[in-house]
């Protein structure tokens, strides 16, 4: 198969992914409003189209919701290329021999009007240079920890892993366990998940089934923990609580985030590069706690 086959046929894949995660969550806005009774009309999802500037090529959909379960998510695609910058062209794999690229994936982050409905964060991609390879991952961020979901979340995670091969979820557990870290709160920013990248066996098709299959797993299990949560009821300091513990969100996503800085540095779109920026956020002050 040639390269240029499977750039189209990777790009098609993360269009019709966000076509299907925004599909169940709008379902699930609605399910809310029936179980609740509620005389509205269930959110939808809102999309714009996007190009990158003048001089670089392609561009992107955002496709953003603001409902009574999802309090905003953003599910993005975006296929770019062009030419790296020569202070990014030694960071990344083959972009010293060729400073051309072309990269195609998804993005979503969700935060939740329910404190008790985890945060979640899930990409993936496909990347193209002198060399070629998959990246992406999923990790869950709770307000309130609970074992058992936990558990389940993860058991997801490595039973896709383990249909295509059976090192990949300790590995990629460690990794996003190591990536998904706040060095200057020493914290982890969630319970994790997985975090992947530089995929490639020699068997393109393998590595893209699997990339298919995380995005997959990706929505079953968070609608799972979604409707098992949505409608519990909650208090004002559990909401404090979300709000500060997005606060640990957003300082992890402006000073560490890989994709945050690939978007910025590539030209990508601002508004879409932010999206993972929950709309209300508090930061817990070191003052709290004097008496």
């Amino acid at each position: 198969m040639s390269t240029e086959n499977q750039k189209n046929i990777s790009s098609l894949w993360f269009s019709t992914l966000q076509k299907k995660i925004c599909k169940e969550f709008e379902q699930l806005e609605a399910d809310f409003i029936n179980k609740k009774n509620l005389n509205k009309k269930p959110s939808k999802f809102h999309t714009k189209n996007w190009q990158r500037e003048e001089g670089m090529g392609g561009g992107g959909t955002m496709a953003v919701m603001q409902g009574l379960v999802f309090e905003k998510v953003g599910v993005n695609i975006s296929t770019v290329y062009g030419k790296f910058s020569e202070e990014f062209q030694a960071e990344i794999p083959g972009a010293d021999k060729d400073p051309l690229f072309w990269a195609s994936g998804i993005s979503l982050v969700a935060h939740m009007k329910n404190p008790h409905v985890p945060a979640v964060h899930m990409n993936t991609r496909h990347i193209v240079t002198s060399k070629s390879w998959f990246g992406g991952g999923a990790d869950l961020s709770p307000v309130f920890s609970i074992e058992k979901d936990t558990k389940a979340f993860h058991k997801a995670l490595k039973n896709c892993c383990d249909r295509h091969d059976s090192s990949y979820y300790p590995k990629f557990k460690k990794w996003a366990d190591d990536y998904f870290f706040i060095p200057h709160r020493n914290e982890n920013r969630g319970v994790g998940g997985i975090f992947y990248d530089y995929i490639n066996s020699g068997n393109w098709t393998k590595d893209f089934s699997f990339t298919q299959d995380v995005g997959n797993t990706f929505l079953k299990i968070y609608s799972q923990l979604v409707r098992e949560y949505m409608t519990k009821p909650w208090t004002e300091e559990e909401k404090i609580a979300q709000l500060k513990k997005r606060g640990r969100y957003v300082e992890f996503n402006l000073l560490y985030d890989r994709g945050t800085r690939f978007g910025f540095k590539t030209g990508g779109y601002t508004d879409a590069i932010l999206m993972s920026m929950p709309p209300t956020v508090i930061w817990s002050s070191p003052l709290e706690d004097v008496t």
